[in-house]
C-alpha cells in the first residue's frame, strides 16, 4: 500500500546546519566516515569508509560509475563588464550519436546553464578571454541556453584551457581562510579540487558533476576488494544539470529528470549476470550506478535479462514506491533536501529509515553532499 505522504515533496525535506556541508575533502580519500544502515533491521551504526570492505562477500559486484568531470565552467564578463557564468552541459549536434565521446565532438555548439539567467537573452555574448566568447543562440523549456563558442582553435583545446572545475553552488568558503560557512563565497576551483573532484578510475570526459560516491575510493582500497574476490565493473553516466535539480513540484510524481547519457558495456553485462547466476549481491556505487542498472535491468527483463548491455539515454526517476530489479545494495553520499537523489534513496531503504538516519548523521556531526561522508544501504 502506497504511503501518501511519500508522494508530497514535502515529504523529503530536513534541516541542515550550514556548518556541516563539507568546504573541501577530507585529508584522505578513504579517511570519510561510513554511516552502515541495515534496512531489514532498521539500524544503523557509525563506521570508517574502508570499513565497507567488510559488507563484501567473495562472489559480490561492486559497480561504478566511471565518468570524468570535464571543465564546464566558464567565467566571463558580459560588454557591460558584469560577471557571468556559463556551465556547458553537452555538446549539440543533430549527428551526435547518443552516447558519443564527449572530447571527440568537434562541434561549437553546445547545451548549457548561464547565469544571471535573467540577462543572458539570444543574441547577447560573454567574453571569456581574449579571444573566446560565448554567444547565447537560444532558450530551452527546461531553462538551458543553445550556446556557440567562439575562437581560435579547436572547442576541446579552448575549454581545457579556460573551463573551470563545475564545483557544486552549495561549496562555498571563506575569502581569507578556505573555510566553508554561511559568511564564505562561492568556491572556485584549485588544484585540489582539479584532482580531488574526480574519481581515481575516472576516465571518459562528460561529466558536468563528480559521481560523488566513488570519491571515497583509493586504489589500495579497489585493489583490497578485489583481492576479496570480489568483482570491479564499470558503467558509464555522464552526469547532468537535471540529476540536480529540485524537485519544485509538489508531488514528486510530478517531476521529471532530464535524460542523460548511459554506456553499459557487453563484458559489464556478462559479470553481473555471472555474480547473479553465482548469486552474489550487486554493490551499486552511487545514485547514478543505480539509474544505469536499474534501466539496463528493465531491458533485460523484456530480453531475458537479468542485465542487457547497451547505450542511450536514461530519464528514470527512482522514487517510493519502487521496485529494484538490479540493486542490492547502495553506496552513496547525503544528499540535498527535497532533491531526487534523496527520493532514490528514500525508496531503496524507505523514507522513514532514510530521514532517521540523516537525522543522526546531523547529530553525529557527519559531513554531507558532495565533498562529505558516506553511507552504505544493504
Amino acid at each position: 500500500m502506497t504511503d501518501d505522504r511519500a508522494v508530497r515533496t514535502e515529504a523529503y525535506d530536513y534541516e541542515l546546519p550550514a556548518e556541516l556541508i563539507a568546504a573541501r575533502p577530507a585529508a584522505r580519500r578513504d579517511a570519510s566516515r561510513l554511516l552502515k544502515v541495515d534496512r531489514a533491521r532498521g539500524r544503523y551504526t557509525d563506521a570508517a569508509f574502508p570499513e565497507l570492505i567488510e559488507r563484501l562477500a567473495p562472489g559480490d559486484a561492486v559497480v561504478v560509475n566511471d565518468s570524468r568531470v570535464f571543465p564546464a565552467r566558464l567565467l566571463g564578463r558580459k560588454p557591460t563588464g558584469a560577471r557571468a557564468e556559463i556551465l556547458l552541459v553537452r555538446p549539440e549536434s543533430d549527428a551526435l550519436e547518443p552516447f558519443a565521446p564527449f572530447d571527440e565532438a568537434d562541434t561549437r555548439l553546445w547545451r548549457a546553464m548561464v547565469r544571471p539567467g535573467g540577462k543572458l537573452k539570444p543574441g547577447r555574448t560573454v567574453d571569456i578571454a581574449d579571444g573566446f566568447g560565448v554567444e547565447i543562440l537560444d532558450s530551452a523549456p527546461d531553462g538551458t541556453r543553445l550556446v556557440r563558442l567562439a575562437g581560435d582553435g579547436d572547442p576541446w583545446s579552448l575549454i581545457r584551457r579556460h573551463g573551470r572545475v563545475p564545483l557544486p553552488p552549495y561549496i562555498v568558503r571563506g575569502a581569507r581562510d578556505g573555510s566553508g560557512g554561511q559568511r564564505g563565497r562561492r568556491a572556485h576551483d584549485d588544484a585540489d579540487d582539479r584532482e580531488r573532484y574526480q574519481t581515481v578510475y575516472a576516465t571518459p570526459a562528460g561529466s558536468v558533476a563528480a559521481p560523488t560516491a566513488g570519491l571515497h575510493f583509493t586504489r589500495e582500497m579497489l585493489a583490497a576488494i578485489e583481492a576479496r574476490g570480489v568483482r570491479l565493473v564499470s558503467l558509464t553516466l555522464h552526469v547532468g544539470f537535471g540529476t540536480f535539480r529540485p524537485v519544485t513540484a509538489e508531488r514528486i510524481d510530478e517531476h521529471e529528470v532530464a535524460p542523460e547519457a548511459y554506456s553499459f558495456s557487453p563484458a559489464a553485462a556478462r559479470a553481473l549476470n555471472e555474480t547473479r547466476d553465482a548469486g552474489g549481491r550487486v554493490f551499486a556505487v552511487g545514485t547514478t550506478s543505480c539509474r544505469v542498472l536499474e534501466t539496463v535491468a528493465a531491458a533485460g527483463a523484456s530480453a531475458g535479462g537479468p542485465f542487457e548491455p547497451g547505450r542511450g539515454w536514461t530519464k528514470l526517476f527512482i522514487r517510493p514506491p519502487y521496485t529494484f530489479r538490479a540493486v542490492d545494495a547502495l553506496v552513496t553520499n547525503f544528499h540535498l533536501p527535497r532533491s531526487s537523489l534523496l527520493m532514490l534513496v528514500a525508496a531503496f531503504a524507505g523514507r522513514e529509515l532514510t530521514l532517521e538516519a540523516y537525522a543522526h548523521a546531523i547529530r553525529e556531526r557527519y559531513r554531507f553532499y558532495s565533498y562529505g561522508d558516506a553511507m552504505v544501504i544493504t
